[in-house]
């Protein structure tokens, strides 16, 4: 896979790209991350990508044309990629995007910034948009390294050891339950700290054991902590919050 990221703020992805497991995939070839600085596509000798915003307020907005003209060029760079933008507009990013997002070979971020995106960028992309959460920060690059990690751990060779994927939390669809489950709790050594020992059945060497007390532990963690995961408890939650 191919990610292509336009930002102006190139550098701040370099200890993303360049170390832990991904800097090892882009390594070996398992994908291949390119930063690219909008500047490099402004059409004026200072290199301005925002201005002012039509109609006043506070804020700058980050131009049309040195977005538009990155992502015509880089496309031209092999396979047409899926072009994706980070926005309070968009639905919440979830595994199931991530694992769907995962199957393509290019992908092209935009990060956007100040007080965002001339909407113009979105009538001639037609992005996709995504949001991380009902909160707002101050660009593109954050939720941009959050979803590319998000995406490339889904595909194949990225993780050495893949049962260490197959136990993540949202990682598989629960059909018994009708959800994605958290994951189970995890233990290394010692076997004993501090009074409190490891569960007995993931030192018995049962591995059939083992898997049936994950899968009860991921369920018992979910309906504990995120029961809105649950089929049928959305509402119920919603209900149960307005009596409070």
């Amino acid at each position: 896979m191919r990610i292509d990221i336009i930002t102006i703020f190139p550098d701040l992805f370099g200890p993303f790209v360049g170390e832990s497991l991904m800097g090892r995939a882009i390594e070996v070839g398992t994908v291949e991350i390119k930063v690219h600085n909008l500047r490099d596509w402004t059409a004026d000798k200072h290199h301005v990508v925002d201005d002012a915003p039509f109609g006043g307020g506070g804020g700058m907005v980050l131009m049309a044309q040195p977005i538009i003209d990155a992502v015509e060029a880089l496309a031209k760079e092999g396979v047409p990629p899926k072009v994706i933008i980070p926005t309070a507009r968009g639905p919440r990013f979830d595994q199931q995007a991530a694992d769907r997002l995962a199957k393509q070979e290019r992908l092209l971020f935009v990060c956007g910034h100040y007080k965002g995106v001339d909407e113009r960028v979105f009538e001639l992309l037609e992005p996709e948009r995504f949001s991380l959460g009902d909160y707002v920060l101050t660009g593109g690059e954050l939720p941009t390294m959050v979803m590319t990690d998000s995406i490339v751990r889904r595909i194949p060779g990225f993780i050495g050891n893949a049962d260490s994927a197959a136990d993540d939390s949202f990682a598989e669809f629960d059909r018994e339950v009708d959800a994605r489950l958290l994951g189970p709790p995890v233990y290394t050594r010692p076997a004993e700290y501090r009074g409190l020992p490891v569960p007995e059945v993931l030192i018995s060497g049962h591995h059939a054991n083992v898997r049936k007390w994950r899968s009860g532990q991921a369920l018992a963690a979910t309906e504990k902590f995120r029961p809105d995961l649950l089929a049928g408890n959305n509402r119920r939650s919603v209900v149960d919050m307005d009596h409070d």
